[in-house]
């Protein structure tokens, strides 16, 4: 009933369709109305001269009111349609719609009446009815009507000129009313033209729903090529665009203008702690604040929790502050900080992305840190920035060219005090910068999701370490690899480590995985995976940097560890602090239940490794035995009787 209701035009139309019936009409209507000021003209035209050629002037008001009248008639009104249709394709608002569809209305008319009057002088006279045909046909098919309004229009003038023929003597009969065959054929070109009245509605309305649907789809493509989706602010295709024309007007004034990067710290820990929900609610919120905050000014959402700002410079210190003190009174039981990196271009400097990263970096510098929310870009994270972009422009080349090197920090066994295990670390050599430490590195390949390249060349170093140390009858030990989280992602590490075990015939039980606790805290559900398809491999698998998180509990309750690896930082009070002994011990207590190998990080001094010896933990690393060092100089001090390995684990057994 609904599909019926809707071809013969009885239901409501949105406005988009309306408009779409509105504007097809009146394109329709220009090519009607030309070709019927041109025919008019032309009868008028012809009618003239017919009169004159034969000297009918004095006839000339008989022939006015039957046909010059007409004419005349049909031809204003095809003028009034051509112009009012004219001005609206050209977007001129003179005429209102209401007009428009008031002088559809009359030329529609105008036109019937027009082909009746035509057509029952002809059929007076033995002609065809062609031209009442015609005008239904031009005037109900050409233009688009609801059908239940063209059966209206259709069926009345129909009726009219039926009734009106079958009043008057047939030419060919002699006879007063119409013939069978004229009904049946009236009846089935009225039946035509209503079939062709309802088929161009609903292919017409059917294109409509397209159109509409396809603007909706482009609106909503055109809205989020520069809007965020989640906030609602400008994203940064949109900020990129504007800001570099901003850059390069010539009227603009590069000493007074500034980029701010902002980064809600802590946003992790409310999204894990409330839900991604209440995450997004205090996203858009923030968002807002900013937006609202810098009005006037492009404001863009960057990435997850992070905003970009290009705005004058005057008053911008208070604002931020005003925007800190904002976000610091939403925050419920996580401490939620605003902070905000600033730079500020430099002569002709266009570059929008480059802008943004240094105030990004200015940003990150002052992340941890409570007492500051502000941080310009100055000369000192320029010389940082420069090296970042050092190391992520040449770790292929570092690599290729051996500028990593793998050092090797012994693990000691509390009980007797020899080497029963390698920790390898990267150190970057680098022609330019020299001796680069991890944490020069580490984290800015990880940022990049470059990390995965120097794990995988460290795996490989060290097994070609071990078969070097085999082949060559040199005393070597179990080694311990540091996996990032992002090699999980980025590759498959576990795979790419058992294809360097098998190339360089290492045993499995010389090669364990370091994972950080850190890693762990976050929600990925392929590491639990990993960790357990490395276990079934025969590969161990240790928590290192146990204590420094927050989930310490939790991630001993959902996973299964071979060694606990105790954060340094627990050593760090250990002659003050009288909390430090009982804390450490209940910890290798805990392991020893748990049925994991305690080993302890930072020992620095023989008083911290017997009392570690004493409470049972198992095993210890630091500077007291030895800081990281190159294979060579680790031989060369075993060889001199420095460090001794133990004999169970020592390769010559192996």
């Amino acid at each position: 009933m609904k599909v019926l209701l809707q071809g013969l035009g009885f239901e409501k139309e949105c406005k988009y369709v309306r408009d779409y019936f509105y504007r097809t009409n009146m394109r329709a209507s220009i090519y009607m109305s030309i070709v019927v000021v041109v025919l008019e003209i032309w009868m008028i035209i012809r009618m003239t001269r017919t009169i004159f050629e034969h000297n009918l002037q004095s006839r000339f008001a008989y022939y006015f009111e039957k046909y010059y009248l007409n004419y005349i008639v049909l031809l204003a009104s095809g003028a009034l349609m051509l112009v009012c249709a004219v001005r609206y394709i050209k977007g001129e608002k003179k005429s209102s719609r209401a007009v428009g569809l008031l002088v559809k209305w009359i030329f529609t008319l105008v036109c019937i009446y027009f082909g009746i009057k035509v057509s029952l002088n002809d059929y007076s006279k033995g002609e065809q009815i062609l031209t009442f045909l015609t005008m239904e046909l031009f005037s109900l098919c050409l233009l688009t009507w609801k059908p239940y309004i063209a059966f209206l229009i259709s069926a009345s003038s129909y009726l009219y000129f039926f009734h009106r023929i079958d009043q008057m003597t047939a030419v060919n009969t002699g006879l007063i009313g119409t013939t069978d065959a004229t009904k049946v054929n009236f009846f089935i070109m009225w039946l035509s033209t209503m079939m062709v009245c309802i088929a161009n509605y609903n292919n017409t309305r059917a294109q409509a729903l397209k159109d509409q649907n396809l603007e909706e789809v482009n609106t909503y493509l055109s809205k989020i090529s520069v809007e965020d989706e989640l906030t609602g602010i400008h994203n940064m295709v949109y900020f990129r665009s504007e800001a570099e024309k901003l850059l390069n007007y010539v009227t603009t004034d590069r000493e007074s203008i500034i980029f701010l990067f902002f980064d809600i710290e802590n946003f992790k820990s409310y999204n894990e702690k409330y839900g991604f929900h209440a995450g997004n609610d205090l996203l858009k919120r923030i968002a807002h604040m900013i937006d609202a905050a810098f009005n006037g000014s492009l404001v863009s959402r960057f990435s997850d929790d992070h905003f970009v700002v290009l705005t004058r410079l005057d008053g911008v210190q208070n604002v931020i502050g005003e925007l800190s003190g904002e976000v610091k009174r939403l925050q419920k039981e996580v401490h939620l900080e605003l902070k905000c990196g600033a730079y500020k271009p430099v002569g002709d400097e266009a570059d929008v992305s480059l802008a943004c990263d240094r105030a990004r970096f200015a940003c990150n510098s002052i992340k941890k840190h409570y007492d500051r929310t502000l941080r310009l870009y100055d000369k000192s994270l320029e010389d940082k920035f420069h090296l970042k972009q050092y190391i992520v422009n040449n770790i292929d080349t570092a690599i290729q060219n051996g500028y990593i090197k793998v050092y090797y920090q012994p693990i000691v066994s509390t009980k007797t005090g020899c080497i029963c295990g390698l920790e390898a670390l990267a150190r970057w050599q680098d022609p330019k910068y020299g001796l680069l430490s991890p944490g020069s590195f580490i984290e800015i390949l990880e940022e990049y999701r470059q990390i995965y390249k120097l794990d995988k060349y460290i795996i490989e170093a060290v097994c070609r370490d071990y078969r070097d140390s085999v082949d060559n009858k040199k005393p070597f030990a179990p080694v311990s690899l540091n996996f990032s989280r992002l090699d999980f992602e980025l590759c498959d590490i576990v795979g790419y480590l058992c294809e360097m075990v098998e190339k360089y015939d290492v045993p499995k039980e010389f090669m364990d995985v370091e994972i950080t606790e850190s890693a762990l805290t976050v929600q990925q559900d392929f590491l639990p995976d990993a960790i357990k398809k490395l276990r079934e491999f025969g590969y161990k698998v240790w928590l290192d940097d146990f204590g420094s998180g927050y989930s310490s509990l939790n991630v001993l309750k959902d996973y299964h560890f071979d060694v606990l690896k105790i954060d340094m930082k627990f050593l760090s009070g250990f002659k003050n602090n009288e909390k430090t002994r009982p804390i450490l011990e209940n910890i290798v207590d805990l392991t020893k239940q748990l049925k994991m190998v305690s080993l302890t990080e930072g020992v620095e001094t023989k008083e911290q490794f017997d009392f570690l010896g004493n409470i049972g933990c198992e095993r210890a690393q630091g500077y007291l035995f030895s800081k990281p060092v190159p294979l060579e100089e680790l031989r060369e001090r075993i060889a001199a009787g420095e460090l001794k390995v133990c004999r169970d684990i020592s390769i010559k057994s192996a």
